[in-house]
């Protein structure tokens, strides 16, 4: 079997949390002063660290105490909106219990904060699957660079070209084929035409019922 190990992003992928985290972003960047246009900000920032996008937006010269301000203002208010909305999404709990009866090795791989972290992998009793949580914190560089789906794989113990990724943003897809993975396109937020094509993405599906993980590793095999 080519693949051994399974890497989840996390928001939009394992929950459909982007449109609440954009609407959040709109909200606290306005505050700000900046106003953007939500699809655009989706291409543009998905898959970075919110540091990253915080300087993007704000600027270079923003100092540390209105980083920490803004990026509290903004995650707090994702949580607090999200939180009703909070649940798996439709068909990934089978996975990840196939996945693990069948011994293979799974991290999560996301630009989300401590915090956020936690709110969805403790709030919906997840973290037991994963044998690695990698963060933005722990890395440098958010996607498109590869950082952090290469770190997953470091504490994974398995080969970067033997791992599988499933992302639901363009940025991450990149950031997949960058550090030598093949991926799966979860079409929470962004159409599957967006990786048509693409030799490294196997399979684009609206959601995880539409995928059986036999079957998938058994593409996989044939790449």
């Amino acid at each position: 079997m080519k693949y051994s190990a399974l890497i989840f992003d996390m928001d939009g992928t394992m929950v459909h949390s982007m449109p609440v985290h954009n609407q959040a972003w709109q909200d606290v960047l306005a505050e700000a002063g900046v106003h953007i246009n939500k699809d655009e900000f989706n291409l543009a920032t998905t898959g970075k660290k919110t540091s990253e996008i915080l300087h993007l937006m704000l600027g270079d010269q923003l100092s540390e105490a209105d980083m920490a301000y803004w990026s509290h203002r903004k995650e707090a208010l994702y949580r607090e909106r999200f939180a009703d909305q909070r649940q798996p999404l439709p068909g990934l709990i089978q996975l990840l219990e196939r996945a693990q009866a069948a011994g293979l090795p799974m991290a999560v791989a996301t630009a989300g904060t401590p915090e956020n972290i936690s709110f969805i992998l403790d709030g919906l009793n997840l973290r037991s699957y994963f044998q690695a949580v990698v963060g933005g914190h722990d890395v440098q560089r958010g996607k498109p660079f590869p950082d952090i789906f290469l770190k997953s794989a470091e504490l994974l113990g398995v080969p970067p070209a033997n791992c599988l990724v499933f992302e639901d943003a363009v940025g991450g897809i990149e950031a997949a084929r960058r550090a030598g993975m093949a991926a799966v396109m979860i079409c929470t937020t962004i159409d599957a035409q967006a990786v048509a094509g693409l030799p490294h993405v196997l399979q684009a599906v609206p959601d995880f019922t539409h995928l059986d993980l036999p079957t998938l590793l058994g593409l996989a095999q044939d790449q």
